[in-house]
Parts: C-alpha cells; sequence; structure tokens
C-alpha cells in the first residue's frame, strides 16, 4: 500500500539509519522542548515515511534518538490512521497473539514472521504537549508496538527467535544496503 502525504507538507527526506547503527540498538531520551523544532522534526519524519512507502516512522530511524514517531496506516477493516505521539508509552497490549509479516525502514526489503498483539494503546502528547491517547487494533496494533519498540532501542528482529531471526539477519548481512553501510 502506497501511503498520500499530508496535504502542505515541506518536510524534507532524511536518510534512514540502518540495521546495526547504534542510534536504532539505544533507548531515545523524552523530548523536553515542543517548540518549532519539534514541528520541523515531526514534518521531516512524515516526509522521509513516504518517500521510503512506510506505515510508521521512529525518530532515531533518521538519527535523532528521541521519543517520536509519526504513523499513516490502516487497521485491519482499512480505516486509515495518520498522527504523531511525542514521548510515547505504550500502555496496553492485550488481545491474541498474531504472528504476522512485519519490515521495517532500517532494514529496506526484508521481512519476517512478528509476534504481536492484535490490541495497543499508545498515550504521549501531541506537538503542542496536550495528552493524547491512541488505540489501535490488528495491523495498526502491529504499527504501534513496532514504534514504541524503535524508542526503545529494540529492532523487530530482536522479537524473533530460531530459524526466523536467523534466516531475516543471514539476509541483512547479504542485503545490497549492509555493504554499502559497512564500506561506508
Amino acid at each position: 500500500m502506497r501511503n498520500r502525504p499530508i496535504p502542505g507538507s515541506s518536510g524534507r527526506v532524511r536518510a534512514m539509519s540502518l540495521l546495526g547503527a547504534p542510534v536504532l540498538h539505544a533507548p531515545c531520551g523524552e523530548v523536553t522542548d515542543f517548540g518549532p523544532s519539534l514541528a520541523v522534526l515531526v514534518e521531516d519524519m512524515f516526509a522521509t515515511m513516504y518517500a521510503a512507502n512506510g506505515v510508521g516512522l521512529a525518530a532515531n530511524q533518521i538519527g535523532f534518538p528521541l521519543r517520536v514517531f509519526v504513523y499513516d496506516c490502516p487497521d485491519d477493516d482499512e480505516v486509515r490512521h495518520v498522527g504523531h505521539i511525542v514521548n510515547p508509552v505504550l500502555v496496553e497490549a492485550d488481545g491474541i497473539t498474531v504472528r504476522g509479516p512485519e519490515g521495517c525502514l532500517s532494514l529496506p526489503g526484508l521481512e519476517a514472521g512478528t509476534p504481536r498483539f492484535d490490541r495497543a494503546v499508545v498515550e504521549g502528547r501531541t506537538l503542542n504537549g496536550d495528552p493524547v491517547r491512541v488505540t489501535g487494533t490488528g495491523w495498526f496494533a502491529r504499527c504501534l508496538q513496532h514504534e514504541c519498540d524503535h524508542l526503545d532501542g529494540t529492532v523487530y528482529t530482536d522479537r524473533l527467535t530460531g530459524l526466523r531471526r536467523t534466516r531475516v539477519l543471514r539476509a541483512a548481512r547479504r542485503a545490497p544496503w549492509a555493504r554499502t553501510t559497512a564500506a561506508g
């Protein structure tokens, strides 16, 4: 599914941090400045997510170790959810556990069956510091959990075990982007 940009967005596309980048493997810091620079970061995050045809993006994926993520993701009923959350906290994750295909913009072209709860609730703040609570089910719940994981320094491959983990990490080592990253 290709996402549609937010009308009027003038953000710039940022370089994506790829698997192995230290910023992806450490917890992100809380946002304390809710000023104009945060709004620019969120705009840039949306622009980068859309350019990569993603459904979610955490700030550390573009090199900013801050607790912020954006999303433009459908749920299982094809209802589109678009927004951002600053200082998100996953307060509920429940329901059945579904092992579904999961990918990541920081591991382009790869995916693996990853277990996630079918319902998730995230609380945080808006750009203005106002409280926000987002509830997701199905695919959108998976997105919320995935992005919260990023901000805690966890990549979806960290949730895999056995053969699934071995296969996706082997594919990551062999990916053209991994060779480019290692060389540079």
